[in-house]
């Protein structure tokens, strides 16, 4: 599968869709384009690659697009909580990921989704293929085929996503604390009795969100405290603010709003469970 990315603004018409590049020409008007994308960014310079999943619906590789922003020329984390997703139960308290230089940790209950990931492949893949959700449930879902739907394409289309952002850390150490994390967790022997789940999980040491807070921690912000998503971003928010003049770093908060699609309902917040993360969160400045 070529890795070539493509640039250009995504056009549409009433019989075709395809990037025009600068020189005029076009790219990808042969390849399905999600509608999402058109929903959203038609119009706009985007950058377009071909993903090795195939479409179930053509049988081609699918086509993932994401906006034309660069990356800062410095070191950074971003810190994500993503709202919880409200037709799974198991999505009560949100879900936490952390960006180092612009890979994704993910870590997850799931061993498959206890991965390093780009940001266009995070945020932005389709619902297409075995990113989406089931059409006869709208859900996960894996037939008696074996045909996957995984129901876990874009989080940014599935979720709005609340970012703590900080320039200026040593992103090789850092990156070094959260590759060891994945080591271990893909090191764990398996449990034969649920082999595609993460044996050692648990949801007050070993989560999403505790493997982040530990992680940073190491790094050296001591203080955060929590076990929750929401609860770990807001003390995470606070601690890392009051280091901003001491390291020398840059801190920012915003949000990412969900860009709505069918395949998708609006998520909401998750609570904040600890009483001293509540006072925390009335303290952090106000973003959006």
């Amino acid at each position: 599968m070529s890795n070539t990315v493509y640039t250009g603004i995504l056009t549409a018409d009433e019989t075709n869709s395809f990037l025009l590049r600068s020189d005029g020409s076009r790219v990808l008007e042969e390849n399905r384009i999600w509608d999402g994308y058109i929903k959203h960014w038609a119009g706009q310079n985007v950058c377009a690659r071909l993903l090795p999943q195939k479409d179930y619906e053509n049988g081609e590789p699918i086509v993932i697009i994401w906006p034309d922003i660069l990356l800062a020329n410095v070191d950074f984390m971003e810190l994500y909580y993503n709202e919880r997703l409200v037709k799974y139960w198991p999505s009560l308290f949100g879900h936490s990921a952390i960006c180092v230089n612009g890979r994704i940790y993910n870590y997850s209950h799931l061993i498959n989704e206890n991965e390093v990931i780009s940001i266009e492949e995070y945020f932005y893949r389709p619902a297409l293929g075995e990113f989406g959700p089931s059409p006869s449930t709208g859900l996960f879902e894996i037939l008696d085929d074996g045909t996957a739907y995984y129901d876990k394409f874009g989080r940014n289309f599935m979720r709005t996503i609340h970012v703590l952002r900080v320039e200026g850390i040593n992103g090789s150490q850092m990156r070094s604390i959260f590759d060891r994390f994945l080591e271990m967790i893909h090191n764990t022997p398996v449990n034969p009795k649920k082999p595609e789940k993460w044996a050692d999980f648990n949801l007050f040491t070993n989560s999403c969100s505790t493997l982040i807070k530990f992680g940073l921690r190491k790094y050296g912000f001591s203080k955060i405290n929590g076990f929750l998503p929401r609860d770990v971003f807001v003390s995470a928010a606070y601690e890392i603010l009051k280091y901003q003049n001491k390291e020398n770093l840059s801190v920012s908060m915003y949000s990412m709003p969900q860009l709505k699609v069918p395949e998708a309902p609006y998520s909401k917040m998750s609570p904040i469970t600890n009483p001293k993360n509540l006072f925390l969160n009335k303290k952090l400045p106000a973003y959006n």
